[in-house]
């Protein structure tokens, strides 16, 4: 059993899950529980269950006893990739192990974040747990040991195309497991070796076949995965908050969102969208109050310029279509990945019924690219939909009376006229991170490449497609925090009243991390301060815990 009760922010949404015991069967894992363990939320402890014990013994024992046979096994006692052909006696299998380890040591760029690296850790345990990769269970054991005492391997980024699965980034959790290379323990850069030392945990000298089973897999990319889902969903709700917030400062017009309009299209996605949309105007006059925006006109004119349009902009009106998409890719992503998560996707696997091994390629990351193609498409969208309802808020041709860039009232008289900008800047960002999201959005599993001597003839590239989308929704949560950012302004110069108790809310929790501009001055840390509101889901705590 493996108690989670290091670091972290207790305050996100998903720390609100009731402390439980996970266990890890390879059958049961659930996205949800995986992000929570790489938010590092306390209290969670994890349980590999006997009948995962059972099956990998048994699976073990399959393959000593085919070993013992002297028939070639591949990665077994065989060479790796296009080397299959060349066999080797049972005494060199541990050796093999560790060779392997060391020459996919080839990784570059930047580290994965500590979150990412978590749900791999936890992924990987799974999958081995699954019981047809012919480990022992004290394997599975110690990446959970190590995922408890926060002993993080540092993996580069780059150098997997999604098959054989994540060699390159997953060879060093295996160098971690046997000691090897470097990792972060509880935040701290140190060797691996020392990090088991002073967790007390020993490393592990791979047997035959187990430093394959921790390489070949999609655990990598199902971890970008899953931390980007979780990090979508937030988002998600961030936009529905965002377009609420945009319709009462531009005094919008809130029948746009009528639950009638929803149910002649009823995607699902959609009609959530447009409902939380509407709950959280509930209770502000302009929602409560809903009229005709114009008198009929009177039968002695023949035509007249009309004080506001019948119909906001698209932006706005369409909000619901635009989020719902993101909502809805995020339900059937979430099938395929909770699918991906609980697979065992090694090769070869042990049919201990049929006392065989049997290759194949369950290794390859096709349903990962395409879901995490289609999230950060579905992402980026929705990060463009926000920064052209900013561009309403800020600009005074379409903001309907606040002042230009939402700088403070100043009267003309003041000797302050003139001197102040706003959300210029703000803007010109927000326009900079739409531009890189989108940019990301082209499919990489498209980018198929042949490679290793033309064994992997046929690629998915899914761990790219899932390094993209973890990247886009990071940009479209700054994206949505400087909307914030700029709403907050705009209903403070509006006046607060104008507000429903739910948005209030929004605005109170922004406010505690980001001031009223007064004056001009630098707003990066505000960013940063409310996407890490938006992230940790403190923001939608805020919120939904309204009665």
């Amino acid at each position: 059993m493996h108690d989670w009760t290091h670091n972290v922010d207790d305050s996100t949404a998903l720390a609100t899950l009731p402390v439980t015991d996970i266990l890890v069967d390879g059958h049961t894992l659930s996205l949800d529980t995986v992000a929570a363990v790489g938010r590092g939320v306390p209290g969670l402890r994890v349980t590999v269950p006997g009948d995962a014990d059972r099956r990998m013994a048994a699976s073990r024992e399959l393959k000593r006893k085919l070993i013992a046979t002297g028939i070639p096994i591949y990665g077994v006692t065989s060479g790796f990739g296009d080397s299959n052909t060349r066999q080797i006696s049972e005494v060199k299998t541990e050796e093999l192990q560790r060779n392997l380890l060391r020459f996919l040591g080839s990784g570059l760029g930047p580290v994965a974040r500590p979150d990412v690296v978590r749900a791999t850790l936890l992924i990987r345990a799974n999958c081995l747990a699954r019981g047809h990769s012919g480990v022992r269970p004290q394997l599975v054991r110690l990446l959970l040991d190590c995922l408890a005492e926060d002993i993080l391997p540092l993996i580069p980024e780059r150098g997997s195309v999604g098959a054989s699965g994540d060699l390159v980034p997953l060879s060093y959790i295996g160098r971690m497991l046997t000691g090897e290379g470097e990792v972060l323990h509880r935040g701290e850069r140190t060797d691996a070796a020392a990090a088991l030392a002073a967790a007390g945990l020993r490393p592990v000298v791979l047997e035959a076949k187990e430093g394959l089973a921790v390489v070949n897999g999609t655990s990598f990319m199902s971890g970008f995965a899953t931390m980007a889902m979780d990090r979508a969903a937030q988002l998600a709700f961030a936009a529905d908050l965002c377009t609420a917030l945009t319709s009462q400062v531009l005094r919008g017009n809130p029948a746009h969102f009528a639950d009638f309009l929803f149910e002649q299209k009823p995607h699902a996605g959609t009609r959530g969208s447009a409902a939380r949309v509407r709950q959280l105007l509930k209770g502000s006059q302009s929602f409560d109050q809903q009229t005709e925006r114009e008198a009929v006109i009177p039968g002695d004119v023949d035509f007249r310029e009309l004080d506001k349009p019948i119909q906001d902009r698209y932006s706005i009106r369409c909000a619901p279509h635009v989020t719902g998409v993101l909502a809805d890719a995020l339900v059937w992503a979430g099938d395929w990945m909770t699918t991906e998560i609980n697979s065992s996707n090694d090769n070869p696997l042990f049919d201990v019924a049929a006392g065989v091994a049997r290759n194949g390629g369950n290794f390859y990351g096709g349903h990962v690219g395409l879901a995490m193609d289609s999230l950060k498409t579905a992402l980026a969208s929705v990060g463009d939909l926000l920064d052209r309802q900013l561009e309403l808020v800020v600009d005074e041709k379409f903001n309907n009376g606040l002042t230009p860039n939402l700088i403070p009232w100043i009267e003309p008289g003041d000797g302050q006229a003139g001197l102040f900008h706003g959300f210029k800047g703000m803007q010109i960002t927000a326009s900079s991170l739409v531009a890189e999201a989108l940019k990301n959005t082209m499919p990489a599993t498209s980018f198929s490449r042949s490679t290793e001597a033309h064994n992997q003839d046929k690629v998915s590239m899914g761990t790219i497609a899932a390094r993209d989308a973890y990247t886009v929704a990071g940009l479209v949560e700054q994206v949505a925090a400087i909307h914030l950012l700029a709403l907050c302004q705009a209903a403070d110069l509006r006046g607060a009243q104008q507000l429903s108790p739910a948005t209030r809310a929004a605005h109170e929790a922004v406010r505690a991390v980001s001031p009223f501009l007064d004056a001009d001055r630098p707003l990066a840390g505000d960013i940063e301060r409310v996407a890490e509101l938006i992230g940790s889901g403190r923001l939608q705590a805020a919120v939904t815990r309204l009665p």
